[in-house]
Protein backbone atom coordinates (compact mmCIF):
# COMPACT_ATOMS: atom_id res chain seq x y z
CA UNK A 1 0.00 0.00 0.00
CA UNK A 2 0.68 3.56 -0.48
CA UNK A 3 2.38 5.59 2.56
CA UNK A 4 0.05 7.67 4.67
CA UNK A 5 0.02 11.64 3.75
CA UNK A 6 2.12 12.07 6.56
CA UNK A 7 5.17 11.46 4.31
CA UNK A 8 4.26 14.58 2.58
CA UNK A 9 7.07 16.48 3.84
CA UNK A 10 7.34 20.39 4.20
CA UNK A 11 4.70 23.39 2.22
CA UNK A 12 5.53 25.56 -0.66
CA UNK A 13 6.39 28.87 0.55
CA UNK A 14 3.51 30.83 0.77
CA UNK A 15 5.15 34.16 -0.53
CA UNK A 16 6.76 32.97 -3.48
CA UNK A 17 6.81 34.59 -6.67
CA UNK A 18 7.52 31.83 -8.68
CA UNK A 19 5.07 31.06 -11.52
CA UNK A 20 5.38 26.88 -10.82
CA UNK A 21 3.94 26.86 -6.96
CA UNK A 22 0.44 28.43 -7.75
CA UNK A 23 0.03 26.71 -11.10
CA UNK A 24 0.99 23.44 -10.42
CA UNK A 25 -0.73 23.50 -7.11
CA UNK A 26 -4.24 24.24 -8.85
CA UNK A 27 -7.02 21.95 -9.64
CA UNK A 28 -7.06 22.74 -13.18
CA UNK A 29 -3.85 21.94 -13.83
CA UNK A 30 -4.56 18.29 -14.51
CA UNK A 31 -8.00 18.88 -16.44
CA UNK A 32 -5.62 21.51 -18.89
CA UNK A 33 -2.86 18.39 -19.11
CA UNK A 34 -5.55 15.44 -19.04
CA UNK A 35 -4.48 14.65 -23.01
CA UNK A 36 -0.80 13.75 -21.09
CA UNK A 37 -2.20 10.09 -19.55
CA UNK A 38 -1.25 7.00 -18.15
CA UNK A 39 -0.64 5.43 -21.52
CA UNK A 40 1.93 7.68 -22.88
CA UNK A 41 3.79 7.51 -19.21
CA UNK A 42 4.02 3.82 -20.17
CA UNK A 43 5.24 4.38 -23.17
CA UNK A 44 8.24 6.49 -21.53
CA UNK A 45 8.98 4.55 -18.80
CA UNK A 46 9.39 1.51 -21.09
CA UNK A 47 11.57 3.29 -23.22
CA UNK A 48 13.87 4.52 -20.13
CA UNK A 49 13.88 1.00 -19.03
CA UNK A 50 14.94 -0.05 -22.62
CA UNK A 51 17.84 1.98 -23.36
CA UNK A 52 19.56 2.20 -20.34
CA UNK A 53 19.46 -1.60 -20.12
CA UNK A 54 17.64 -1.13 -16.63
CA UNK A 55 14.88 -4.19 -17.96
CA UNK A 56 17.08 -6.29 -17.82
CA UNK A 57 17.91 -5.80 -14.17
CA UNK A 58 15.36 -7.53 -11.15
CA UNK A 59 13.19 -4.24 -10.33
CA UNK A 60 12.93 -5.16 -6.78
CA UNK A 61 16.10 -4.71 -6.37
CA UNK A 62 16.55 -0.67 -7.51
CA UNK A 63 15.75 1.94 -6.17
CA UNK A 64 14.17 5.20 -8.00
CA UNK A 65 13.00 8.67 -7.75
CA UNK A 66 11.11 10.97 -9.88
CA UNK A 67 12.00 14.45 -9.56
CA UNK A 68 8.88 16.88 -10.25
CA UNK A 69 6.54 13.37 -10.12
CA UNK A 70 2.77 15.55 -10.06
CA UNK A 71 0.15 13.14 -9.93
CA UNK A 72 2.62 10.80 -10.30
CA UNK A 73 2.30 8.93 -13.68
CA UNK A 74 6.07 7.83 -14.28
CA UNK A 75 6.34 6.75 -10.46
CA UNK A 76 3.15 4.69 -10.81
CA UNK A 77 4.11 3.08 -13.66
CA UNK A 78 7.54 2.14 -11.77
CA UNK A 79 6.31 1.06 -9.03
CA UNK A 80 4.00 -1.35 -11.07
CA UNK A 81 6.93 -2.66 -12.71
CA UNK A 82 8.40 -3.55 -9.01
CA UNK A 83 10.91 -0.77 -8.49
CA UNK A 84 10.90 1.15 -4.81
CA UNK A 85 9.98 3.94 -6.00
CA UNK A 86 10.17 7.93 -4.44
CA UNK A 87 8.38 10.60 -5.79
CA UNK A 88 9.03 14.04 -5.23
CA UNK A 89 6.85 17.22 -5.53
CA UNK A 90 6.81 21.02 -4.77
CA UNK A 91 2.32 20.62 -4.93
CA UNK A 92 0.58 19.26 -2.15
CA UNK A 93 -2.18 19.06 -4.80
CA UNK A 94 -0.56 16.73 -7.12
CA UNK A 95 1.36 14.44 -4.53
CA UNK A 96 -2.36 13.87 -2.86
CA UNK A 97 -3.41 12.76 -6.48
CA UNK A 98 -0.46 10.51 -6.90
CA UNK A 99 -1.13 9.12 -2.99
CA UNK A 100 -4.64 7.77 -4.11
CA UNK A 101 -3.65 6.63 -7.43
CA UNK A 102 -1.21 4.60 -5.30
CA UNK A 103 -3.73 3.35 -2.91
CA UNK A 104 -6.19 2.49 -5.37
CA UNK A 105 -3.88 0.40 -7.64
CA UNK A 106 -1.85 -1.27 -4.19
CA UNK A 107 1.00 -0.10 -4.61
CA UNK A 108 3.61 1.09 -2.55
CA UNK A 109 5.02 4.70 -3.40
CA UNK A 110 6.89 7.06 -0.90
CA UNK A 111 6.20 10.71 -1.23
CA UNK A 112 7.65 13.62 -0.53
CA UNK A 113 7.32 17.52 -0.99
CA UNK A 114 9.83 19.82 -1.44
CA UNK A 115 11.70 22.62 -3.82
CA UNK A 116 14.10 19.92 -5.73
CA UNK A 117 16.54 22.03 -5.15
CA UNK A 118 16.50 21.43 -1.23
CA UNK A 119 16.48 17.43 -1.77
CA UNK A 120 18.45 16.24 0.56
CA UNK A 121 19.68 12.43 -0.28
CA UNK A 122 23.07 10.75 -0.91
CA UNK A 123 23.79 7.43 -2.70
CA UNK A 124 20.51 6.42 -2.36
CA UNK A 125 18.96 5.66 -6.10
CA UNK A 126 19.66 3.22 -9.20
CA UNK A 127 17.40 5.59 -11.08
CA UNK A 128 16.29 9.05 -10.92
CA UNK A 129 13.92 10.64 -13.72
CA UNK A 130 13.03 14.09 -14.37
CA UNK A 131 10.47 13.72 -17.35
CA UNK A 132 7.83 16.09 -18.97
CA UNK A 133 9.88 19.18 -19.54
CA UNK A 134 10.77 19.45 -15.62
CA UNK A 135 13.90 21.35 -15.62
CA UNK A 136 14.78 24.66 -16.27
CA UNK A 137 12.02 26.91 -14.18
CA UNK A 138 13.92 28.83 -11.96
CA UNK A 139 15.38 32.47 -12.62
CA UNK A 140 19.19 31.55 -12.53
CA UNK A 141 21.23 29.19 -14.47
CA UNK A 142 23.26 28.30 -11.25
CA UNK A 143 19.65 26.61 -9.62
CA UNK A 144 19.24 24.22 -12.53
CA UNK A 145 23.01 23.66 -11.75
CA UNK A 146 22.65 23.00 -8.52
CA UNK A 147 19.44 20.28 -9.03
CA UNK A 148 22.33 18.50 -11.04
CA UNK A 149 24.58 18.79 -8.53
CA UNK A 150 21.56 17.27 -5.87
CA UNK A 151 20.95 14.62 -8.66
CA UNK A 152 24.68 13.50 -8.80
CA UNK A 153 24.62 13.08 -5.06
CA UNK A 154 21.38 11.14 -4.75
CA UNK A 155 22.59 8.49 -7.17
CA UNK A 156 24.62 5.65 -6.45
CA UNK A 157 27.56 4.45 -8.00
CA UNK A 158 26.82 4.00 -11.99
CA UNK A 159 22.93 4.77 -11.34
CA UNK A 160 21.41 6.70 -14.00
CA UNK A 161 19.84 9.63 -14.55
CA UNK A 162 17.05 10.69 -17.02
CA UNK A 163 16.62 14.27 -18.27
CA UNK A 164 13.43 15.13 -20.43
CA UNK A 165 14.20 18.10 -22.01
CA UNK A 166 12.29 20.09 -25.04
CA UNK A 167 14.79 20.21 -28.20
CA UNK A 168 15.03 23.83 -28.49
CA UNK A 169 16.37 23.16 -32.13
CA UNK A 170 12.83 21.66 -33.28
CA UNK A 171 10.92 24.15 -31.22
CA UNK A 172 12.13 27.37 -32.64
CA UNK A 173 11.44 25.81 -36.20
CA UNK A 174 7.55 24.29 -35.19
CA UNK A 175 6.72 26.93 -32.76
CA UNK A 176 2.68 27.56 -32.73
CA UNK A 177 2.63 31.06 -31.37
CA UNK A 178 -1.60 30.78 -30.79
CA UNK A 179 -3.65 27.63 -29.97
CA UNK A 180 -7.21 27.03 -28.90
CA UNK A 181 -8.89 23.80 -27.64
CA UNK A 182 -10.99 22.12 -25.11
CA UNK A 183 -10.41 19.80 -22.39
CA UNK A 184 -14.14 18.42 -20.88
CA UNK A 185 -16.30 21.89 -20.32
CA UNK A 186 -12.75 24.12 -20.27
CA UNK A 187 -12.49 26.11 -23.27
CA UNK A 188 -8.50 26.97 -23.37
CA UNK A 189 -6.52 29.19 -25.00
CA UNK A 190 -2.20 29.07 -25.37
CA UNK A 191 -0.08 31.79 -26.01
CA UNK A 192 3.35 30.84 -26.51
CA UNK A 193 7.10 33.15 -27.58
CA UNK A 194 10.27 32.05 -27.39
CA UNK A 195 12.42 35.34 -26.07
CA UNK A 196 15.96 35.69 -24.08
CA UNK A 197 16.22 31.78 -24.23
CA UNK A 198 12.97 30.94 -22.42
CA UNK A 199 9.98 29.62 -23.70
CA UNK A 200 6.82 31.44 -22.19
CA UNK A 201 3.42 30.27 -21.93
CA UNK A 202 0.00 32.42 -21.40
CA UNK A 203 -2.61 29.74 -20.73
CA UNK A 204 -6.32 31.18 -20.33
CA UNK A 205 -8.74 28.90 -19.27
CA UNK A 206 -12.65 29.71 -19.75
CA UNK A 207 -15.48 28.06 -17.52
CA UNK A 208 -18.64 27.54 -18.58
CA UNK A 209 -19.60 30.24 -15.73
CA UNK A 210 -17.06 32.46 -13.95
CA UNK A 211 -14.28 34.50 -14.64
CA UNK A 212 -11.46 33.31 -16.76
CA UNK A 213 -8.70 32.41 -15.11
CA UNK A 214 -4.72 33.14 -16.37
CA UNK A 215 -1.48 31.08 -15.75
CA UNK A 216 1.79 31.52 -16.99
CA UNK A 217 4.80 28.60 -17.72
CA UNK A 218 8.08 29.79 -18.45
CA UNK A 219 11.10 27.45 -19.27
CA UNK A 220 14.53 27.60 -19.71
CA UNK A 221 15.98 26.25 -23.27
CA UNK A 222 19.08 24.58 -22.86
CA UNK A 223 21.00 23.30 -26.27
CA UNK A 224 22.42 20.29 -26.34
CA UNK A 225 25.81 21.51 -25.41
CA UNK A 226 24.71 23.66 -23.32
CA UNK A 227 23.16 21.07 -20.95
CA UNK A 228 26.38 18.02 -21.62
CA UNK A 229 28.52 20.86 -20.30
CA UNK A 230 26.55 21.46 -16.79
CA UNK A 231 25.88 17.80 -16.78
CA UNK A 232 29.82 16.99 -17.03
CA UNK A 233 30.38 19.77 -14.25
CA UNK A 234 28.75 17.30 -11.62
CA UNK A 235 29.85 14.29 -12.96
CA UNK A 236 27.23 13.01 -14.94
CA UNK A 237 28.18 11.30 -18.70
CA UNK A 238 25.51 10.84 -21.47
CA UNK A 239 25.44 7.60 -22.71
CA UNK A 240 22.71 8.70 -25.54
CA UNK A 241 20.15 10.99 -26.65
CA UNK A 242 16.44 9.61 -27.43
CA UNK A 243 14.17 12.07 -29.56
CA UNK A 244 10.77 11.09 -28.37
CA UNK A 245 8.84 8.77 -25.94
CA UNK A 246 9.25 6.40 -28.45
CA UNK A 247 13.03 6.01 -27.91
CA UNK A 248 13.82 7.13 -31.78
CA UNK A 249 17.24 8.45 -32.52
CA UNK A 250 17.76 12.09 -31.23
CA UNK A 251 18.12 14.25 -34.59
CA UNK A 252 18.86 18.26 -33.19
CA UNK A 253 16.35 19.78 -36.31
CA UNK A 254 13.23 16.59 -36.59
CA UNK A 255 13.12 15.47 -32.72
CA UNK A 256 10.35 17.00 -30.52
CA UNK A 257 12.30 16.03 -27.17
CA UNK A 258 15.84 15.54 -26.22
CA UNK A 259 16.06 12.60 -23.58
CA UNK A 260 19.78 12.77 -22.04
CA UNK A 261 20.08 9.32 -20.77
CA UNK A 262 23.25 9.85 -18.32
CA UNK A 263 25.23 8.04 -15.86
CA UNK A 264 27.10 8.69 -12.59
CA UNK A 265 30.84 8.66 -13.28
Amino acid sequence: MADHHDSLKGEPPSNCSNWFVEWFNHPLYLEVYSHRNHEEATHCIHTILSQSGLKYKNPASLTALDIACGAGRHALELARLGFRVTGNDLSPFLLEKARKAAMQNHLSLKLTCCDMRKIEVDLAYDLIVQLFTSFGYFDSQEDDQLVLQKVHHALRHEGCYILDLINPSYLIRNLVPHSARTAGALNIVEDRAIKNDRITKNISIIPPQGETLNFTESVRLYSKDEISGMLQRVGLAIASIIGNYRGDAFEEKKSPRMMLLCKKI
